[in-house]
């Protein structure tokens, strides 16, 4: 897979990150950031040159338990990613694509130390008890948080994702608007380095996770 390198400062003051609202239709309003791509650089990976401070996240697990994301994954490599339990594509193709390449491509010892977590961008909705259910049918490893609004939306928009409040469409259905990128987090730094869009594929996160986990370039 080539890469993609950019610029943080370009990723924070022009910036788009693409919104979806996981049902197959696109924001009609503006996205926090455009990304100025590389000339001839393809693939779903995007490699920060500046990476990204971890949120300071204090969330509330699928256990009811308070979830501190930078003092529990320190050390770890860490996939984030912002969705919804009720989405009915994005969110759960993407949680799919990284379980099935965590089992295919890690040793065992390699996918216990990983931390996968999904912020919730509608915890309205998404109990600890929803997502703990929710979370089971596709790893039972992966580590559900929800919480205070505001919260996740400042966490999101601090590595660059739009997160908007839950609101009805056109035919009255609840859906929650946000930017679809995994963010991975080295365990050598503790910072952001990688960005995957929704278009990575099991097979782009076969190849990458050996790499990832290592704190290592895809």
């Amino acid at each position: 897979m080539r890469k993609k390198t950019f610029a943080a400062a370009a990723l924070l003051a022009a910036a788009t990150l693409t919104l979806s609202a996981c049902g197959g239709q696109e924001s009609d309003r503006s996205p926090v950031s455009s990304l100025s791509q590389e000339s001839g650089s393809s693939g779903p990976a995007t490699v920060l040159d500046q990476p990204w401070d971890k949120p300071g996240l204090v969330l509330t697990d699928t256990h009811g338990r308070k979830y501190d994301l930078r003092k529990e994954t320190q050390g770890h490599p860490t996939l984030l990613y912002f969705g919804y339990t009720h989405c009915p594509d994005i969110c759960p193709t993407t949680m799919s694509n990284i379980a099935v390449a965590a089992q295919k491509s890690l040793t065992p010892a390699q996918r216990d130390d990983l931390r996968v977590v999904f912020v919730t961008t509608d915890p309205g909705r998404d109990t600890p008890a929803a997502l703990g259910s929710w979370l089971k049918g596709i790893d039972p490893r992966f580590i559900g948080l929800t919480g205070d609004f505001k919260t996740v939306q400042a966490g999101a928009r601090s590595v660059g994702i739009t997160v908007e409040p839950t609101t009805k469409d056109k035919n009255g259905k609840l859906v929650s608007v946000h930017g679809t990128q995994v963010v991975v987090f080295s365990p050598k730094t503790n910072a952001g380095y990688v960005l995957y869009g929704e278009n990575a594929t099991v097979d782009d996160y076969i190849k990458d996770l050996p790499k990832l986990v290592k704190g290592a370039k895809p």
